[in-house]
């Protein structure tokens, strides 16, 4: 449990490059199997995601990522980012 405080007062606002630089982060985690398992949909979807954010060096990503998948697991990512995308 988090135990300590929150500066509300001087908290800024998160830049708003950050949000595709975290979907990204979050593509090369699955990608590389940093959590211990490859798991390359998971890695396409956000891939794909900081790509629709606007982070270029996405796309090359994906596309390395899609080239080691079937069609239905690339369907099934593009799934997953769409439901996010509504989501969020």
């Amino acid at each position: 449990m988090f135990q300590g405080q929150i500066d509300l007062d001087g908290a800024i606002a998160v830049e708003a490059t950050a949000i595709p630089d975290v979907l990204f982060e979050r593509g090369l985690y699955w990608a590389s199997g940093r959590s211990g398992v490859v798991n390359l949909v998971a890695a396409h979807k956000w891939f794909n995601l900081a790509a629709l954010k606007g982070r270029a060096d996405a796309i090359s990503m994906r596309r390395e990522v899609a080239a080691m998948m079937s069609e239905s697991e690339i369907a099934t990512a593009q799934r997953e980012a769409r439901a996010w995308m509504t989501s969020h």
